[in-house]
Parts: structure tokens; sequence; C-alpha cells
């Protein structure tokens, strides 16, 4: 409504005349968001919507529209829609240029927007490349007129369905600290920057708020000179910032907080290291540095992912114990091992572990309230939903199966005699095993995916256009299982994902078969968002199953190989997803699989 939108209006007018004070150009970024511009009267109403804004603001220099992320229009109605608006934009600002993106195109709307690129139109002055693009800049750049410049908006904010996601990013991470806590990721930020620097004419980042506040200067100073080294650029950062005393100090810290997040967490002690180095400055900090927000929430992230491996490795721990005593079911019976391995599992609950590590973590989140108004919780300081920074709310979110298992362990015990309830501990003690002569892959798990055909690597490909990468059933925290998290209520091998992008397969290549050996396959397709149709390819010439439907709620599917594809000792399996799909190119999402002896 016009009052909801009154508050929006004055910071655009405010900042608009600083802009226009300083000499600045002030972009607009306007998503073409009503439902049908195929008809007049839509036309007609973003019209006159769209000039209310003309007309207010002092200074326009540029109006940037996504083609989707959000939006949702094909290309020639919102070629005709934008060719109108930049007409209404000169009789206000003559001056004023129109952009847009080909962001969440399918393959068609693709091919219809290179289309409409060879007529040049008048009206576009150039073309954005951001998140969810189908095809790469150098691809982009080869298709449309050289007279359109292409500006990059690259996503420096996100750690979850990203456009540069963090390679390998631990399941522990993904499901306490979110889609957006604090993310400074100076060498990585530096292979996206570098990946692209030579096409187009610079960048503006796409951020969501503070939790990039670092990236945001790894890409400026990139931008002032890309061959400085991103230590130097974080020296800088940590001497004007936080104090001449932290120039390096804290330019180390934020470079060690990246390496928090390579690899399984588990085996990353890189992780107390880097909470011992902000636990010194800390100690040592003025009240003044204390009081600083940058400082804070470079500690806060210390503190959050120290804890979370604390609890990682307590609890994996407190599993192991339960698994051992469902292993022992034989002796005690099955229902005094339930008992006795949930009782393991809970004290994760009940005797849970780095209590003074949590409470710093709610002290320095209150602080980052008082300083810059943080919202890291939804109940607390009123942020949006979970997955939107609000990681305070998650810091407990379990990191192993305890859900999971407690839900088996209920079902269990409303099993009518002891067999049945021996088997179900079996098939949880046995969950892994693909029997003699078969093998096992938990997929986005890289320590565990032996046979996934790994892709480029990161600097060759940091979009995963061509590349599998590690995904996560949890888009939202929550959001679109509900709020209570939900997913939990799947194992942990379900949570963790492979994904190939847009058409790019997931592929697994197994040796050593037996020649004279029938095999099957079980597996299990996961993912986070509404998934198109799958199928799964034998050595790529027979079908081991057809297009079909990701069941929901999960679980696993056999299906036999033809005998013809492991004649020679050697499969190859290759999942796809439905071809030429748009959006954000995921959903080919493989949480776990099986080979297995017939």
């Amino acid at each position: 409504t016009p009052a909801d939108l009154r508050p929006l209006f004055m910071l655009m007018e405010e900042t608009s005349k600083i802009c226009n004070k300083y000499g600045l150009e002030y972009w607009i970024w306007y998503p073409a968001m009503d439902a049908d511009y195929s008809k007049p009267e839509t036309v007609e109403f973003a019209l006159k919507e769209w000039e209310e804004i003309y007309k207010r603001l002092p200074r326009i220099d540029y109006v940037f529209v996504p083609g989707g992320d959000p939006g949702h229009t094909q290309p020639k109605y919102l070629f005709a829609l934008l060719e109108k608006q930049t007409a209404l934009l000169h009789k206000y600002h003559p001056k004023a240029q129109m952009w847009m993106s080909p962001q969440s195109f399918n393959k068609d709307w693709m091919e219809e927007f290179y289309g409409l690129m060879k007529a040049e139109p008048a009206w576009l002055s150039g073309i954005v490349f951001g998140p969810q693009s189908r095809d790469d800049a150098p691809t982009i750049a080869s298709r449309i007129p050289k007279k359109y410049p292409i500006r990059h908006y690259p996503d420096i904010t996100h750690s979850t369905q990203a456009q540069f996601a963090p390679p390998d990013w631990d399941v522990a991470f993904a499901v306490t600290e979110g889609r957006e806590g604090p993310n400074p990721r100076p060498t990585q930020e530096r292979i996206a920057f570098r990946k692209y620097m030579d096409i187009g004419i610079g960048f503006l980042t796409y951020s969501e708020g503070v939790n990039d506040d670092v990236n945001k200067f790894i890409w400026s100073g990139l931008g002032w000179n890309p061959d400085e080294p991103v230590v130097d650029i974080l020296r800088d950062f940590g001497r004007y910032f936080i104090g001449e005393t932290y120039r390096d100090t804290f330019a180390q810290g934020l470079m060690a907080l990246e390496r928090n997040w390579i690899g399984p967490l588990l085996a990353n002690e890189n992780v107390e290291t880097t909470f011992q180095m902000f636990r010194d400055m800390e100690k040592h900090a003025s009240p003044q540095v204390k009081l600083n927000w940058r400082f804070q929430q470079a500690l806060y992230r210390a503190y959050y992912d120290s804890y979370v491996r604390d609890r990682l490795i307590y609890e994996t721990s407190l599993e192991q114990q339960a698994m051992e005593k469902l292993r022992n079911a034989g002796r005690t019976g099955s229902l005094l091992a339930v008992q006795g391995a949930e009782v393991s599992i809970q004290k994760a609950l009940t005797a849970p572990v780095s209590q003074d590590k949590r409470q710093r973590l709610f002290e320095l989140a209150e602080a980052m309230y008082q300083s810059i108004h943080a919202q890291l919780s939804i109940e607390k300081y009123q942020a949006l939903a979970l997955g939107r920074g609000a990681n305070l709310d998650t810091v407990d979110a379990p990191v192993t199966n305890r859900i999971w298992l407690e839900d088996r362990f209920a079902a269990i015990r409303k099993l009518p005699d002891e067999a049945a309830r021996a088997k179900e501990i079996a098939d949880i003690v046995n969950w892994s095993d693909p029997g003699p002569g078969g093998f096992y892959d938990d997929l986005g798990n890289p320590s565990r995916q032996p046979h996934l055909v790994a892709g480029e690597t990161y600097e060759n490909d940091p979009m995963f256009l061509r590349s599998p990468m590690t995904g996560f059933s949890i888009r939202g925290m929550g959001s679109v299982r509900g709020q209570d998290q939900s997913y939990m209520h799947y194992p942990l091998s379900w949570i963790t994902v492979t994904e190939g992008l847009y058409d790019s397969p997931v592929k697994l290549r197994y040796e050593g078969l037996d020649p004279k050996a029938r095999y099957k396959v079980k597996v299990v397709y996961a993912g986070d968002n509404p998934q198109p149709k799958l199928r799964m390819m034998a050595d790529d010439r027979y079908e081991v199953h057809g297009w079909l439907d990701r069941p929901v709620p999960f679980k696993p599917l056999e299906f036999d190989i033809a005998p013809e594809a492991t004649a020679d000792g050697v499969l190859n399996l290759s999942v796809t997803r439905e071809p030429a799909t748009g959006g954000a190119g995921r959903g080919n999402a493989v949480a776990e699989i099986w080979l297995m002896k017939r």
C-alpha cells in the first residue's frame, strides 16, 4: 500500500539527493513483479507505478531490471515493457540508462533473449550478469552485440543456494550458521572476481546486509587494483576500522575464518586455532574496540564456529555410543538397547557441551543489536525469518542424526515382537552397508563420496555450471518445511546432497566390478526445492530409470542395472534433470547411492 511504501520512497529520495550532491552514479534495482505483462492493463499499471519513482528522485543514472530472481516475464514481453519504461524515464531523467539481466531464463527464453538482442534495441544500454544465469559471462558476451557493455552483479552474501557457494561446506555449518551468516571469504571472492574481470565494465555487488561486509571491501579493493594481495586489503581494513595495532592480527583472523569453512569440520583443527586468535584479541581489546560492530561480528563468527565444532565432536561421540548399544541388541534385547541408545544421544540436551561459548555468543548478539541493531534472532531481535541471518535461533540445531534416531526409536517401541524390533535396529546399524561386493556413497559429504566424478576446480568453475556441487535439503532453514526445522527428521545423509546445475549431470564411476554379477542401484533423491523430473543412465546407453518425480517425503528407490553395462567390470552412472529448464538451475540432487550385487 502507499503507506507501506512511504519509508522506502523517503529512503530512496534521500540517497538520491546524497548521490547527486557528491556526483555519484545512482542505480535503481527494480524487478518487474506484476503477474502478466502481456496484458496492456498490467503494462499501464506498471508505467504509472514506476513513474512515481521517476518523479520523486532528483537523480537517476541507471535502472537495472532483473529478468528473474525475482521476476518471471518472458523476454519479448519484458523488452516491450522496458522500452515503454525507458521512454517514461527519459521524461524526467533524459540521460538515464536502462539495463537488464537474463537471470532465471530457461533455455528457450535465453535463445529468445539472444534473438531480441540481435535487433540492437536502442532503448537498452547494457546487460547485467548475475546469479541464476544459465549461461556464464563469456557465453553471454559472445552472443550479444559488442555495443552492449556487461556489468557484473556478483552474489557475495549467501553461503547456500548461492552463485559462488563455498566448496564442500560442512553440513554442521549449513544447519546452524545458515545462508546469511557472517561470511568473510577473501581468497574465494578473489577467485570469483578474477574469473570474469576481463569481461565487462565493472560490478555492483549483490548484498543482503552487513554479514558480507568483508567481502564488499575485497571486491572494492580488487576493483581498484586487481593484483593487490587480499591480505593487504584486509590489513587496510583492520587498520582503518579496528585500529593500527590490529592491522595484521585482524587480517590474519579474517583469513583464518575462511579456512574454518573449508572441508569436513570434524577434522578441521584450524577452527580452534582461529578461536584462540580471536580470543586473544578480545582479551586485549580496549572498551572502544569491543564496541566496534566489525570486531563484534568477526568475534561472533569465531565463537560460533568453535561452538559448533565442539558440539559436532561431542555429539558425534554420543551417536557412536548409541550405535554401540544398538549393536549389542542381540545380547541385551531390543528395548533395552533402544533405551540406552536414546539416553546416550539425548545427552546433547541433558549434558550439553561448551556452554561458556554459547553464553558468549548470546552476549555478542546483544552487543551487535545495541551497536547496529543486528537482527540475529526472530524472537529477540525481530529478524525476518530463519535463513535470513537469524542464526542465533539455530545455534543448537542438531548436527548429528539425533532427531531421526529418536523418531526411529519411537517407531521401534511400537512394534509387537522382538524379531521385528531387531530387524529395524539392524537397518539402522547397517545403514550404509551395500552388502558383499557392493559400494556406497554419501553424496554431499566430501569424505564419503569415493565414486563421484569430480568436475573442474573452483578456480575454473566457481559457479559450478560444469561441476557437481555440495548442496543441502534445508532451504530457508525451515521456510520450506516449516519453522520447526522438520528436515531434521531425515537422516543427515539425506540433508547433504550433490547437485548438478541446469543440464549438468551428476556422474559416478565404479571400477573392479564382477563381470559375471548382476547389480542393482538404490538411490535417494533429495534437495531443498521443488524438483524437476530426473533420469538415470548407465554408460550413457542403458536407461536405469526414466523421467520420474522425486518422492516426498524422501525415500530410497531401487532399480536394476542392465548386465551389459557391467560386463567389462566398469560402470558409469549419470543422473540428469529435465533439460533446458531455468530458475536457479537446481534440483538434480542426489543424496545417497548404493550399488549392490543382486
